[in-house]
């Protein structure tokens, strides 16, 4: 059997950006509540609030060293891998890329010093400001990433020139058509995550009777941002998806598996979309829902996958059903988010086992939803690799098969060693939870200094 090098190269990148995006996703989300709760804390004094920074400044460093690790191999891979694509959007795509590292990968890494190793060494309120400067970090990292991969959605402010494309107005390169709506989208899910897995911690404790105020702490300031941002995510993604409509409606058709753009759109809740017969295998499903959906109107058109020629159309197996588990967790989020809230309203939500052991066990969805978003993101866009401008076979390096395929086998062990090694820490840093005195406050640093230094420093320095 022959190697397809482009295959093997597309199995390689989407594997390692698979991995790596579960971290970033973890940090821009964990750095918010970190400084959260700094600030409650610095408001407040309530010594929970700086045990559980502490606690989770930990937890974040691991997850923040896996993400720089895990990320490093994508930027070699396209040079390695996709050299013709390095060539020609790489005026583009590098300088966005570029402009990640210097406002804010530098920052993060110049920041995240304090809040782990600061602990009894600076004032309160620089160790706190700290961590919100991390929090700005990460959230601007995720802007200039989701520039770049946005501008390959839906490329604007470009010109060609024999072949190659080059920026004539960065505005509109920065701030192309889907970015705004890739951007909220993928924040939100971010915040959404972390609100889960904090929920899960809090439930956790909760249930086995340890930790009781960090445990009640974590569960109401989850349940208080996920019974937000939940609601908020559908609204976001239904206008994601409109989007899409508009510049990509290729994408759509697979993601509806709808093929006869002179009909009005089912909504499949389920089905299985062949390629080569051009039609559903079979399919149950909801009449007119994907017309009412994405054009609000129940006997809307849009165009089908029969529109375009095949070879212009995406994988239909992965897109459709990526883009139906990332929807199956997001109605679970919603129901979870609003029966904790309900719980919380009645004054029973300790005490409602039944839900703190659901809950103890939904830290992963959020991270599955966001690798199959990214399924669907990625994928749909086949078999563009920057629509319009270059395809993902013309992209290609000219390397063996061979070696594409060893270096991909080498990723797979090493990564699965890196992870394995990653999540077991973090578990045993949970497992232990949170631990040691809060920081005293204090108006003049100079005179009343930081009061844990002892046991309290020497823990964050041991651990972190």
């Amino acid at each position: 059997m022959e190697l397809d090098p482009v295959l093997l190269a597309r199995l390689q990148f989407a594997f390692t950006i698979t991995f790596h995006i579960i971290f970033p996703t973890f940090t821009i989300g964990l750095s918010a509540y970190i400084a959260t709760l700094g600030a409650i804390w610095l408001r407040t004094g309530a010594e929970r609030h700086q045990r559980l920074m502490h606690f989770w400044t930990k937890i974040f460093a691991v997850s923040f060293a896996m993400g720089v690790v895990s990320g490093i191999v994508l930027s070699y891979q396209f040079g390695t891998n996709w050299s013709r694509f390095s060539l020609v959007v790489g005026n583009v795509i590098g300088p966005l890329i570029g402009y990640e590292v210097l406002t804010a990968f530098f920052l993060e890494a110049s920041f995240l010093g304090i809040p782990l190793f600061g602990f009894n060494r600076v004032p309160p309120w620089l160790y706190v400001t700290a961590a919100a400067v991390v929090a700005v970090g990460t959230a601007t990292s995720a802007f200039w990433i989701l520039s770049a991969n946005s501008w390959m959605q839906t490329p604007a402010g470009h010109e060609m020139r024999d072949g190659i494309a080059y920026p004539v107005d960065w505005i509109a390169i920065v701030f192309n058509p889907s970015f705004i709506y890739r951007l909220a989208h993928m924040v939100n899910a971010a915040y959404l995550t972390t609100g889960f897995v904090v929920l899960a911690v809090g439930a956790r404790y909760a249930l086995a009777g340890r930790h009781p105020e960090e445990a009640r702490t974590m569960l109401r300031m989850a349940i208080g941002l996920v019974v937000v941002l939940a609601p908020l995510q559908v609204f976001i993604g239904d206008q994601h998806g409109l989007n899409t409509l508009k510049h990509q409606p290729t994408k759509i058709a697979a993601m509806e598996a709808h093929w006869d753009g002179s009909k009005p759109g089912d909504f499949h809740i389920l089905a299985w979309p062949d390629a080569k017969a051009e039609k559903n295998l079979f399919e149950i499903s909801i009449p007119h829902g994907s017309s009412l959906i994405l054009t609000h109107d129940w006997n809307g058109l849009f165009p089908g996958l029969k529109s375009v020629p095949p070879d212009e159309r995406p994988p239909l197996v992965s897109v459709f059903f990526a883009f139906r588990i990332m929807l199956a967790i997001g109605t679970f989020m919603v129901a979870a988010a609003f029966c904790g809230a309900f719980l919380w309203w009645r004054g029973t939500l300790f005490e409602t086992r039944w839900y703190l052991r659901v809950m103890a066990q939904t830290w992963w969805m959020g991270f599955v939803a966001v690798v199959a978003g990214w399924v669907v993101t990625e994928s749909g866009r086949q078999p563009w690799i920057a629509t319009g401008i270059l395809r993902t076979a013309d992209a290609i390096s000219p390397v063996s098969a061979a070696s594409v395929l060893t270096t991909l086998i080498l990723f797979v062990v090493v990564y699965g060693i890196v992870f394995t090694m990653g999540i077991y820490y973090m578990n045993r840093l949970i497992e232990k939870g949170p631990q040691g005195r809060a920081i005293e406050q204090s108006k003049d640093f100079a005179v009343s200094p930081i009061s844990a230094a002892s046991d309290a420093g020497r823990e964050a320095l041991g651990n972190s």
